[in-house]
């Protein structure tokens, strides 16, 4: 098959979270399984053009992108690093992408509020590359909620194109709490009258528009990231947003799946970890112990090699359980652990992790930043990794933790459910600890747990050892998402009829 691979963030070029990394990570197994894979993401202003090899194609200006007129955009290419059958192809256009930050602007620590249009460029600039390049794909596989409109531009605008009307349509969501709302007098700047957002179409979303529920409504199949996720965001309105009832229409259709998402190995394991101190493995654990005095020598924590150190990766926000450890980080760090957490995001919780780590300097290191390396660290050397997720569509870092020997604590929902079992102490079974309601005490009584199996020093080797004995790669959720795409290519096929 011949498959488009569109995202607003794709690793190593543009990282912001999760996504980049699955973007970046799926396309390598795709092409390794003998499709024609081309991957799309817009050229920021900080993707260095030597370190990639990246050319132009064409000059500039070349490709005109219908907007409110035929707006002026550039393409190039480059191979996708470690597959180079992959080609990633990226739409230039500087006064929505020359920009400091990707979706947030660093003056102002808010998103930017030209949020839709910026992307809706970039989504018809890719269906005409498309035509221009003559890719004629099979599937296009769209990617949450900025990539949504090239499903809708794709149905509206080219069901006669040559090379594009027979394409079907994939859309994954990697997060329904990013809706990309916006008022409808916008959609005449995107293509569409404003009288489309009317109660009950596709258009209209509590009154304004969402781009997410644009992608649900306009795609062949529609995907999330976690079997759990997908029942529970099409079964309940706590998960659904108000798109529940959508979802549940794609899902009693045949047409919402859930795919967990792969990691990466060739750059999340141990044992080939080029950015950590000291590489390890199942066999050899003595650089998990170096790491960890590493970890602490960096972040100013105190080094003591009996007490546990908990370790957080996380976009600090309220889905990511920050409310619930801001109620109780006192009681945690009083159960006789540290804790290393490395983020950025609401104020709130910057404010609140610096005055902690001063609380309790030495236990608590806040390193508010983002830092790929230390992320790195973090997950090799830590003992516990804590994701108290509110809701969790996958989640990557447990699973990364998981291969390095760093025991996740987790809540029970989405992704962490499908990857993580709790520990029984009785049955000698279970990787990690696992709470059920989101509720600061359960949390810290999950917590409270781990620190006492940790006494148990051969309780606790079993539990890192099955752990890393788990094997999350992207085998088999490619051969998922390959499927998938045959039955989307097949309802494409479908429409030519």
């Amino acid at each position: 098959m011949r498959v488009i691979i569109a995202s607003a963030e794709v690793a190593p070029f543009a990282r912001v979270g999760g996504l980049s990394d699955v973007v970046g990570a799926l396309p390598k197994e795709i092409s390794a399984a003998g499709h024609d894979v081309s991957v799309f993401l817009p050229k920021y202003a900080g993707i260095d053009d030597d370190r990639f090899g990246i050319e132009a194609v064409g000059g500039a200006g070349d490709l005109k992108v219908p907007r409110s007129g035929k707006e002026p955009v550039s393409l190039y290419r480059c191979p996708m690093p470690g597959a180079p059958a992959v080609t990633v192809y990226m739409i230039r256009h500087d006064p929505f992408f020359d920009r400091d930050g990707i979706y947030v602007d660093p003056k102002t620590k808010k998103g930017y509020p030209d949020e839709v249009e910026r992307y809706a460029l970039f989504s018809r600039g890719l269906l005409e590359a498309a035509r221009v390049l003559e890719l004629n794909p099979d599937v296009l596989h769209l990617n949450d909620h900025h990539t949504a409109l090239a499903g809708v531009y794709l149905r509206e605008f080219y069901r006669d194109d040559s090379i594009l009307s027979r394409a079907g349509t994939v859309f994954s969501i990697h997060n329904l709490g990013y809706l990309g709302v916006f008022d409808s007098a916008l959609l005449p700047n995107l293509g569409f009258k404003a009288e489309r957002c009317r109660y009950g179409s596709a258009f209209e979303y509590k009154g304004g528009v969402s781009t997410l529920k644009l992608g649900i409504e306009y795609s062949d199949y529609v995907n999330t990231v976690s079997e759990r996720y997908a029942e529970e965001i099409a079964g309940s309105p706590e998960f659904g947003h108000g798109l529940e009832g959508v979802l549940a229409e794609k899902r009693d259709a045949g047409r919402l799946k859930g795919i967990l998402n792969g990691v990466d190995y060739s750059i999340w394991d141990p044992a080939v970890d080029e950015l950590i101190p000291a590489q390890y493995s199942p066999a050899d654990m003595d650089g998990k112990r170096r790491c960890r005095t590493e970890l602490r020598a960096r972040t100013g924590l105190r080094d003591d090699a009996t007490v546990p150190l908990i370790g957080m990766v996380s976009r600090l926000a309220d889905q990511k359980g920050f409310d619930l450890l801001k109620e109780v980080a006192s009681d945690i760090i009083g159960l006789g652990v540290q804790l290393v957490v490395l983020g950025t995001g609401q104020e709130e919780y910057h404010e609140f992790l610096k005055a902690l780590s001063l609380k309790h300097p030495g236990a608590v290191s806040a390193n508010l930043m983002f830092d790929n390396e230390l992320a790195h660290w973090i997950e090799a050397g830590s003992d516990m990794f804590l994701m108290p997720s509110r809701y969790e569509p996958c989640g990557l870092n447990q699973m990364y933790s998981l291969r390095y020997g760093t025991v996740p604590i987790v809540r029970a929902t989405g992704g962490l459910v499908d990857t993580v079992t709790d520990y029984d102490a009785s049955a000698g079974s279970g990787v990690g600890f696992v709470f059920a309601e989101y509720d600061s005490a359960e949390m810290l009584a999950a917590i409270a747990r781990s620190v006492e199996a940790y006494g148990d020093r051969d309780a606790w080797a079993g539990l890192m050892a099955r752990g890393m004995a788990l094997d999350f790669s992207w085998k088999a959720s490619a051969r998922a998402y390959a499927e998938l795409y045959k039955r989307a290519a097949e309802s494409g096929l479908r429409r030519q009829v």
